[in-house]
């Protein structure tokens, strides 16, 4: 398993000392947690973008004005399916 050292300041250093103890976990283990979620987060979004971005490029877009039409519906008795 890799190892990594990092540097934070104080500040957050205390919080995270404080949310170890009050959660009764180490330091190491919420960071490795807030690490792993923030990967999962970014792998997530790149992923979107890039299927949104082939599907772009194939020409598979929704013009404005369906958009619009659709937004308009919201929160009414007519709301609509979003449009594909």
């Amino acid at each position: 398993m890799p190892t990594i050292s990092l540097r934070i300041d104080a500040e957050l250093g205390e919080r995270l000392e404080r949310l170890a103890n009050e959660t009764r976990r180490t330091k190491s283990f919420l960071a490795v947690e807030a690490i792993r979620e923030y990967v999962e987060l970014q792998e997530w979004q790149i992923l979107g973008i890039r299927d949104a971005m082939a599907r772009a490029d194939a020409g598979e877009l929704v013009g404005h004005e369906q958009v619009e039409s659709w937004l308009k519906t919201w929160g009414t008795r007519d709301e609509q399916e979003p449009p594909k």
